[in-house]
């Protein structure tokens, strides 16, 4: 979309998004001793130094990836966690996911993009732990990569309207954008996709 163009809105979008998968991960924190969650590959012995917004600051500043892919990468975490519901988004996997979801969305949207050991050296991780992550993150989205106009409008729609929200001072131009209005995200991210009851996604708690 062109607002996704404005550097103004891609440095709000990528704070905000950052901010979602801080809160996101500090609830399922919180609830990790009372729901059950598996341990994966993108699980971390422990918690990374570096914190989800730096280290997202540092995808977006190294893997030049279309605007578009930060949209289609949060479509994914969002089906991801959907899918994968004994593995909610935390503070030990939420870096993995995170540079996982980018090249993926980058090798689906972008004609041109950089390998994964490109990827790894962004992510901190080696090429072949990016090579193990990339396949798991794949067959835990059931290798559902396209992503509709529709679709992608609807979240395009969620987070403008979060960000809205949340940072009132956005300029007019953001403010004038076309995107609108999705309900607040409480454990995980997640939408329900059904297209075929008029494309109407709704957060699951």
């Amino acid at each position: 979309m062109a607002e996704l163009e404005n550097p103004k809105v891609m440095t709000n979008l990528i704070t905000f998004l950052s901010s979602l998968l801080q809160r996101v991960s500090e609830s399922n924190d919180n609830n990790c001793q009372f729901q059950p969650q598996k341990i994966s590959v993108f699980h971390g012995l422990t918690r990374p130094t570096i914190s989800i917004q730096s280290y997202l600051e540092r995808i977006f500043k190294y893997a030049n990836c279309s605007p578009s892919c930060y949209i289609v990468a949060y479509v994914y975490l969002d089906r991801f966690a959907q899918s994968q519901p004994s593995l909610p988004i935390n503070s030990l996997n939420v870096h993995r996911l995170l540079i996982t979801s980018v090249m993926v969305a980058a090798k689906f949207m972008d004609d041109m993009y950089y390998n994964n050991a490109y990827y790894a050296k962004v992510g901190g991780i080696s090429t072949t732990e990016m090579n193990f992550l990339e396949v798991d993150f794949l067959f835990g989205l059931g290798f559902q990569l396209n992503v509709t106009p529709t679709t992608f409008q609807t979240y395009c729609c969620y987070l403008q309207r979060e960000m809205i929200l949340m940072q009132p001072p956005l300029s007019n131009t953001t403010l004038d954008s076309s995107l609108s209005l999705g309900k607040s995200l409480k454990l995980h991210l997640c939408f329900n996709e059904e297209e075929s009851k008029h494309q109407k996604q709704q957060l699951a708690v």
